[in-house]
Parts: structure tokens; C-alpha cells; sequence
């Protein structure tokens, strides 16, 4: 049954990285991947709330399963960065090509942190 929740998870959001990540980019007129770094961020910042209300009693570990692992997992992607950070690296954009790959790194923590501080705060 845990996979089922997971698969759900993954439907909906592989789906909505792909919409996200282009509406998120046709408004930039940049090199900078800022729809893959959106996706990203939301997603670590989802995952840090889901774990931190799970460690705190909130929500049951089926709603990890779904949400966590399924949403997140499928929401997130770290291929994409790493074959964007490459992408700009080899165009000769090696500013933004650093500056994804650090920008991502931070936020990414950043958030997720801020998403597990936000959940012990409301369930704890």
C-alpha cells in the first residue's frame, strides 16, 4: 500500500515540475535555469515542513510517504540541475554556472530548514 501513495505523490507532481518549470523560466530572459531552481526550492522547503510535522506528531507517516517521498521526489530534481550547472559550464557562462549550483545548495537548505522550523512551531 506505501507504494501506491508514493506513485500518487509522483502523479501529480511530475506534471506540475514541468509546468512550473517552464512558466517559471519563459518569464526570465536569462541563461539562469530559474525554473529548475523554483522547482527545487519549493520542493526542499514541502519536505523540510512534511519531516519536521512528522517528527513533531502532525501528520501521519503516510502523509510522508505521499507527499515527502511521492511530491517531492517528482517535484525535485537535482539531474536537472546538475546537467544545467554542466550545460552553462561548457557555453562559457561559468558565473551562472557557479552561481546555480552554490545558489541551489543554500537555498535549497535554506529552505528545507525553514520549512522543519515552520512545523515544529505549528505542531509542537
Amino acid at each position: 500500500m506505501n507504494w501506491l501513495l508514493v506513485i500518487a505523490g509522483a502523479l501529480v507532481a511530475a506534471p506540475m515540475r514541468y509546468l512550473t518549470d517552464r512558466t517559471v523560466q519563459s518569464r526570465h530572459d536569462t541563461v539562469f535555469p530559474w525554473g529548475t531552481f523554483t522547482v527545487n526550492v519549493v520542493g526542499c522547503f514541502i519536505l523540510g515542513l512534511i519531516t519536521g510535522a512528522v517528527l513533531a506528531g502532525g501528520i501521519s507517516s503516510n502523509v510522508q510517504l505521499l507527499i515527502g517521498t511521492g511530491l517531492c521526489g517528482a517535484l525535485t530534481t537535482y539531474s536537472t540541475l546538475s546537467y544545467e550547472t554542466l550545460r552553462l559550464a561548457e557555453e562559457g557562462a561559468r558565473f551562472f554556472a557557479a552561481a546555480n549550483a552554490v545558489a541551489s545548495i543554500v537555498a535549497g537548505l535554506g529552505a528545507a530548514f525553514t520549512g522543519a522550523a515552520l512545523a515544529q512551531s505549528i505542531w509542537a
